[in-house]
């Protein structure tokens, strides 16, 4: 552990009567206890060494048995003990639910693709069938943080438009999305939300490419008028 809460008021009420030295050897002890999470040495020395104390042995001693159990391990401290389960508990906990939580954006980002896809192979009979209903309104969400290009929007993206680099127009995607406040960042289909951007990019970059051709023309054919009136 790198870290442990320390209380104060229940600390200076158990070590009041310690002498200075006994009060510094405790705090290392316990210093080095926090961080290695294992028990004392059985050896004095071999603690007064590891806390930087070899000449107070002696203070380490009364620490040693006022406040730590001796055994075939080394010295333990039971409230130590406690602090280093309880840390350990939390850890595991957080990497659980981070765990669950990734695998559940996953799936449902699985889901949503096949649905997708079935959807676009399933349109004309949803199309034509009037007992189809929407039964559940979707809930929207954010792009989440860390959120990567798909390999499938890379394939529609070169698929739709050759000449342009996914990687490209996918930053220039995900900084517009993210920098929208509230609802305005919210979507319930964030893969058509893509293929809407990418035709909406070919649309755009198609007029500019004609109108650049255009002004291209019309320069050529004033140059042309100036050559033939030489």
């Amino acid at each position: 552990m790198h870290y442990y809460q320390f209380n104060i008021g229940d600390y200076k009420s158990h070590t009041e009567h310690l002498s200075d030295l006994e009060d510094l050897a405790y705090r290392r002890m316990l210093d080095w206890y926090y961080l290695h999470e294992t028990p004392l040495p059985l050896e004095t020395s071999e603690i007064a060494r590891l806390i930087r104390m070899r000449t107070h042995t002696d203070c380490i001693a009364v620490v040693l048995q006022e406040f730590f159990i001796r055994n075939e391990n080394g010295w333990t401290n039971h409230r130590a003990d406690q602090e280093i389960a309880r840390a350990g508990d939390k850890s595991t906990k957080a990497s659980e639910s981070a765990k669950a939580r990734w695998s559940k954006q996953k799936d449902a980002d699985a889901m949503r693709t096949h649905s997708e896809s079935n959807a676009t192979q399933d349109t004309r009979h949803i199309t034509q069938d009037p007992e189809h209903k929407k039964t559940k309104t979707q809930r929207g969400t954010r792009l989440p943080t860390g959120f990567e290009l798909p390999d499938e929007w890379i394939g529609f993206c070169k698929q739709k438009r050759a000449d342009l680099d996914p990687q490209t127009v996918f930053a220039e995607f995900l900084d517009y999305w993210i920098a929208q406040p509230g609802q305005k960042g919210v979507k319930t289909d964030w893969p058509a939300t893509w293929r809407n951007w990418v035709r909406r990019q070919t649309a755009t970059r198609s007029a500019q490419g004609r109108n650049e051709h255009k002004h291209a023309a019309a320069s050529r054919a004033i140059f042309d008028g100036v050559f033939d009136n030489e």
